[in-house]
């Protein structure tokens, strides 16, 4: 499948629903204490503090801009940016899990590992070069 393709831009739109929402609830202090709750139920969570609400914060505005922009602006770009992401969350969440966080967090690792791959699949191979480029040096954002 060619990152043209409108098949590709459906994944990307996908894993867009998929961030919006799972994180929606980490964007506000307010939501954040009810997503904290029910995380908490499912396994052992530290208490909330200021700084982890902040960082919680952050990383769900932060996820909430990039899903909405893949929804209402889907270009073949942002698969490819969106899997590097991925890849590097997975990374992270990878270390958490093995310095002992809930095991619940291996769920959304799987998920992070399946977008990232399946939206970076297209780009190798000679994808960047052969599909992304329009002229030597400069990436094409069709």
């Amino acid at each position: 499948m060619s990152p043209q393709n409108s098949g590709y831009l459906r994944i990307v739109r996908a894993s867009a629903w998929y961030d919006l929402i799972v994180t929606v609830g980490f964007a506000t202090p307010w939501t954040y204490v009810l997503v904290h709750r029910a995380l908490s139920s499912l396994g052992s969570f530290p208490q909330v503090d200021p700084i982890q609400t902040l960082y919680a914060n952050l990383m769900g505005s932060v996820v909430v801009v990039w899903a909405l922009l893949r929804l209402f602006r889907t270009l073949p770009l942002h698969g490819l940016y969106d899997g590097i992401a991925r890849i590097l969350f997975a990374s992270w969440q990878t270390y958490a899990l093995a310095h002992g966080a809930p095991r619940i967090l291996a769920v959304f690792l799987v998920v992070e590992v399946s977008f990232g791959v399946v939206q970076l699949l297209p780009w190798l191979g000679g994808g960047l070069r052969a599909r992304g480029r329009t002229r030597p040096g400069r990436l094409s954002v069709r």
